[in-house]
C-alpha cells in the first residue's frame, strides 16, 4: 500500500512540474492537450529510463570476486 501512495505521489509531483514548467493552465484546452502531451512524452521517457537500467543491472557481476571459504 505504501508503494503505491509513494508511485502515485511520485506520478503526481511530475504533472505538478509540467504543469509549472510550461505554465500551463488546465482551464484552456490548447493547454490541457500540451499538459497530456508533455505528461506522455515524459511517462515514456521514465519506462524508457527504467528500461535501460534495468538492462545494465542484469548485465553487471554480482559475485563477488573472491570466494569466503570461512577460515581466517
Amino acid at each position: 500500500m505504501k508503494s503505491l501512495m509513494i508511485l502515485i505521489i511520485f506520478l503526481l509531483l511530475g504533472g505538478f512540474f509540467i504543469i509549472s514548467n510550461h505554465e500551463l493552465y488546465l482551464n484552456n484546452n490548447e493547454d490541457v492537450d500540451e499538459f497530456l502531451l508533455s505528461y506522455a512524452d515524459w511517462i515514456e521517457g521514465l519506462i524508457g529510463n527504467s528500461k535501460t537500467v534495468t538492462g545494465y543491472l542484469v548485465k553487471m557481476d554480482w559475485m563477488p570476486e573472491h570466494e569466503f571459504d570461512g577460515s581466517s
